[in-house]
């Protein structure tokens, strides 16, 4: 079978799955608490109180698990079952996330895959489709920009 074109070479994804789970999932979750947490509706968080996602990166072997707990996104540990499991490549995630590649087309194209609680699927992906976030400019999570940002903000 060969690889897809835009996929991750093989021993990079290898090298990705030897990482450990929890420190990636409270990685994860920071970003989300930076860039979405603040953007969630009432009834959305309500909705996502106590269940558990998973983001899972095929190509990169990786995934994140999370939940909604306390207002914020919580990091939950890998052996924790899922609610909902949505899994990608790396290189689909980054189009979802810049918002240049539609969700249902990925989805029906079979490059995003949803496992789970369908409901709860539909609720994330509109609500997502819903938030006008400034999310093009992921250069901005570099970290470079991030350490910058950090260093100008530290008190002295």
């Amino acid at each position: 079978m060969s690889r897809a074109v835009n996929a991750l070479p093989p021993a990079l994804g290898k090298l990705f799955s030897l990482l450990p789970v929890y420190p990636g999932s409270l990685l994860f979750v920071a970003g989300l608490n930076l860039v979405i947490a603040k953007h969630l509706p009432a009834d959305v968080q309500l909705a996502l109180t106590g269940k558990k996602l998973r983001i899972k990166v095929i190509d990169a072997q990786i995934a994140f698990n999370f939940s909604w707990r306390g207002g914020r996104f919580a990091a939950c540990r890998a052996d924790a079952v899922s609610d909902l499991t949505i899994a990608a490549s790396a290189h689909d995630f980054l189009l979802l996330a810049q918002r240049l590649e539609d969700p249902d087309t990925l989805f029906f194209s079979r490059r995003l895959a949803m496992e789970g609680d369908t409901e709860l699927g539909l609720l994330v992906k509109n609500t997502l489709d819903a938030l006008d976030l400034p999310v093009s400019d992921l250069a901005r999570f570099l970290p470079a920009r991030v350490f910058a940002l950090l260093k100008r903000t530290a008190p002295r």
